[in-house]
């Protein structure tokens, strides 16, 4: 398995260009730029290819809605350029909260704007003159709906890639399985790595029996905190990580309409899932927090001894997951990341 991690996109933006410098020389293959209501991913992305030599530089995530599909395009060929080829396009809706709350457009159709964008932008890397006329998108703009005067055009420079790869965040059971038939790589949250086979691959299937075999195989990029330490320590890193699962499975959505909830319920924490929702929405957060289950921080972290930290990146190796995402913690989090290289080789 490669290695990616996240960079904080909280933080100063020209202290990631040592941070990342620092990554790539300890074993990390690709690092995401998350964009939220933040500085924008594409800038840090291209600042991050101008100091480093060897890793991905890929967009964890871009959300759907905040540019024009062929935008979207250009910016993803221009990183390309930028960094050599080491650009990869990570696509997702995000939520309502954000799309509507903070870039005021409408959340709606995000399987099928992500069909629309996939298609639109690879049409834009290989220098065809972009038609596309879909349920959310139309190039040109029909001439009812505008002054009449677009004309289809293609990208005027020519990209070092014309397959730039795409990986999309996706959760529920029809968006993993429209991943899997047109994405290059998948970004799942909360993955379960003992639950995967069951939970995941159902709707994974479907989508692969669909793939182009010209996009090869679908990659998975997966994990979670990482750090060697005593049972005691590695209880208090989990507990941590209680309040942001919370936030999630209690508090993303509407009572009616949340997909992390939906999640926790399949991966068998129906009655947590419920008890979390209920507390969080409710105003009681922390005690939402204590409901999370023992078990699932367990799983999906790599937190514990050695032998333990080993056995779970095994775990994630065999429910598929080809690029390990982990966030090293402790003393010296470069020499963590040299030693998990290494084992998960």
């Amino acid at each position: 398995m490669k290695l990616s991690m996240s960079v904080n996109y909280g933080g100063d933006p020209k202290q990631l260009a040592s941070t990342a410098k620092d990554y790539e020389s300890a074993g990390i293959d690709m690092v995401w730029v998350a964009e939220l209501y933040s500085f924008d991913a594409i800038s840090i992305m291209g600042y991050l290819a101008a100091v480093t030599e060897t890793m991905e530089i890929a967009a964890g995530i871009l959300p759907l809605y905040s540019r024009t599909p062929t935008l979207i395009g250009m910016s993803a060929a221009s990183l390309d350029a930028l960094s050599d080829g080491r650009c990869v396009l990570g696509l997702g809706a995000s939520g309502p909260q954000v799309i509507e709350g903070w870039h005021g457009v409408p959340y709606d159709r995000p399987i099928g704007r992500t069909r629309e964008i996939i298609d639109i932008c690879r049409q834009v890397w290989r220098r065809e003159k972009v038609v596309h006329q879909g349920t959310s998108y139309q190039i040109p703009l029909p001439a009812d709906q505008g002054t009449g005067l677009g004309k289809p055009l293609k990208l005027i420079n020519h990209p070092v890639r014309p397959n730039i790869p795409i990986y999309v965040a996706s959760l529920g059971p029809k968006n993993v399985a429209m991943t899997a038939e047109l994405a290059e790589g998948w970004l799942p949250i909360f993955f379960h790595p003992d639950k995967a086979k069951e939970v995941w691959w159902p709707d994974v299937e479907i989508g692969l029996a669909k793939r182009d075999p010209e996009l090869g195989d679908l990659e998975i990029v997966a994990g979670g905190m990482v750090s060697i330490c005593s049972d005691e320590e590695a209880k208090v890193l989990r507990d941590g990580m209680r309040g942001m699962t919370a936030l999630y499975v209690g508090g993303m959505g509407s009572k009616d309409v949340n997909f992390y909830n939906r999640l926790f319920q399949r991966y068998g924490y129906e009655e947590e899932a419920a008890k979390i929702q209920e507390l969080y929405l409710s105003g009681h957060q922390a005690e939402a927090a204590s409901h999370v289950p023992d078990e699932f921080l367990a799983a999906t972290t790599l937190v514990g001894d050695e032998g333990f930290v080993r056995e779970r990146i095994e775990a994630f190796r065999e429910a598929g997951v080809t690029r390990l995402s982990i966030t090293p913690v402790g003393e010296n989090p470069l020499e963590l990341i040299e030693k998990i290289k290494g084992w998960a080789q």
